[in-house]
């Protein structure tokens, strides 16, 4: 039987985040427990939480889930899994256990796809050397799929949004556009070329990036999900007290992205993030409207933005390209704080 998961859901994948301005708005409500070992909270808005055991060892928590990207149930288990796994990466971990966390309308959708949606998170979850120990299951409309995840990190050896230094190259290892391509092939835009592209770019596991960041000793990382590579830029500029510039021609874009945005095929989603980071951010005067609508664009199991310092830049470069991140490029540098946390240019 023929499944088609994208018959039941209106936004998927990280483009159905809650939009950021509203979601700093009910953080605000939220309070902080206080404990001297929690080191990573969300007062930054890092990618995950870490926690201190012993003075050797400390445990990333995350969670992430969400609505269909594609029509394969197989296929979006695979990318729900790589996404979810994608924030104890980013902060310099290595994910150890998981647990499902499945929403499936039972009286909609055969178990057949239940079943398909499980075992395309247990192969990427394996690929990445997690165990799935468990679950939770509700019966809800329309599906969601991912994973609460646990890592371990060296309480010293912790990458976090705040670690962006004056000086550093920002360097990130996958092209950007997922949002776009996925919108267009709703709407019968898009070429097979580029659809199967963004798939194997949202299948595919961030550990290569993280081990070459742990490698160089890196401390300013996080990943490009929901909220858009100038969204994500943007909170690591507020987190490290810093501007953050980024030059929008060497951002590496998706197969034929540009040419969609040319033609209106732009999701709500970057509309929401462009209104939550426009006043903190400076855009050139003769910016490609284009290339801006891209940098908003929500990724769904984006790729890694690096803080690196700039004598090291070239050297991380290779060794990214060397481990199969072909498309990684240094899009921008970090600056001493100025008038504006980012500033988006040609």
């Amino acid at each position: 039987m023929k499944i088609d998961l994208l018959q039941y859901v209106e936004n998927g994948g990280c483009s159905a985040k809650i939009p950021p301005k509203q979601l700093e708005e009910i953080l605000k409500y939220l309070p902080l427990p206080e404990d001297p070992n929690i080191l990573v909270n969300i007062d930054t808005h890092d990618d995950a939480g870490v926690y201190r055991v012993n003075d050797d060892l400390a445990l990333v928590f995350t969670t992430d889930f969400f609505p269909p990207v594609c029509s394969d149930p197989y296929e979006f288990g695979q990318i729900a899994a790589a996404n979810s796994i994608s924030d104890v990466y980013a902060m310099g971990g290595t994910p150890v256990v998981a647990l499902n966390i499945m929403m499936f309308p039972a009286s909609k959708l055969p178990l057949e796809a239940y079943a398909q949606i499980l075992k395309g998170g247990y192969d990427t979850a394996s690929e990445a050397g997690v165990r799935i120990i468990g679950g939770h299951t509700i019966d809800d409309y329309p599906p969601k799929y991912g994973l609460a995840v646990v890592g371990y990190v060296h309480p010293e050896k912790i990458i976090t949004n705040a670690g962006a230094k004056p000086g550093d190259s920002l360097i990130l290892t996958k092209p950007i556009g997922t949002g776009v391509i996925l919108a267009g092939q709703k709407l019968g835009m898009v070429s097979d070329n580029d659809l199967n592209q963004v798939k194997g770019l949202m299948k595919q596991l961030n550990s290569s990036g993280a081990e070459v960041m742990k490698k160089y000793n890196i401390k300013g990382a996080t990943d490009v999900t929901g909220f858009g590579l100038a969204g994500h830029a943007l909170k690591m500029a507020k987190a490290s007290n810093i501007s953050i510039i980024l030059i929008l021609k060497n951002v590496p874009l998706i197969g034929n992205t540009y040419m969609l945005i040319d033609e209106g095929c732009i999701p709500g989603a970057a509309f929401r993030n462009l209104d939550f980071a426009e006043s903190y951010s400076h855009f050139a005067t003769d910016l490609d409207y284009n290339l801006k609508m891209a940098a908003f664009d929500a990724q769904t199991s984006g790729g890694l933005l690096m803080s690196v310092p700039k004598l090291s830049a070239d050297s991380v470069i290779a060794e990214l390209h060397a481990a199969g991140l072909s498309a990684s490029s240094i899009i921008g540098e970090v600056k001493d704080q100025s008038d504006k946390f980012l500033y988006l240019d040609n």
